[in-house]
């Protein structure tokens, strides 16, 4: 399966200098969050594929107005084509915001997703907006991750951690791909082509 990940910035090889084909030959795009309405539904269009996205941490207008022909992946698990993907959209709490939450509020959701992942036997792709605690985050507030992720990643080891929100213009030291165990870690931010 061949995705196109994208996060936080809009890509310009993909949207101002589109050029017709350029989004062919992909399975599936995932969304890791802070991306306009109006350019996922253009990569949706464009490369008649599904795409499934989770909220970013400055995404408020979804809640009244959902990118058309996507699918919020924001807490639930789906099965594509047999791959298990599991969202959780949304940064960690440093002002208030519709999809901002506490680590307590975070580990509350992912409890909530149990059940689920147990009827699924496990899940193969983890896609968030935010990173985990000490895996590709930072230390301040506004770029901290979540603990409940690298527990999740612990526990069930699925293949991919795919999430955004941690800028590639950021530092030097930000990773594109990391590993934790037996999982990949992909930073989505802008785009990122990855098989699995």
């Amino acid at each position: 399966m061949r995705i196109l990940a994208v996060a936080d910035v809009e890509s310009r090889y993909y949207y101002d200098w589109y050029a017709p084909g350029r989004l062919a030959g992909f399975d599936l795009i995932l969304s890791c969050g802070d991306l306009s309405r109006e350019y996922l539904e253009f990569l949706v269009t464009m490369a008649g594929c599904p795409l499934l996205y989770v909220p970013g941490n400055h995404d408020e207008a979804f809640a009244k107005a959902p990118p058309e022909g996507c699918v919020c992946l924001d807490g639930r698990l789906y099965i594509h084509e047999g791959v298990r993907f599991l969202g959780l959209g949304g940064s960690y709490r440093y002002r208030q915001g519709t999809y901002m939450y506490t680590e307590r509020e975070m580990a509350r959701r992912v409890r909530r997703m149990w059940p689920a992942i147990a009827r699924a036997g496990g899940f193969d792709v983890l896609v968030t907006h935010a990173p985990a605690r000490h895996l590709n985050d930072m230390d301040t507030m506004s770029h901290r991750g979540f603990q409940c992720f690298g527990d999740l990643l612990d526990r069930y080891e699925p293949r991919l951690f795919v999430h955004g929100h941690i800028h590639q213009n950021y530092g030097m030291h930000v990773p594109r791909r990391t590993e934790r165990g037996a999982t990949t870690v992909i930073n989505a931010w802008e785009h990122y082509v990855l098989e699995l």
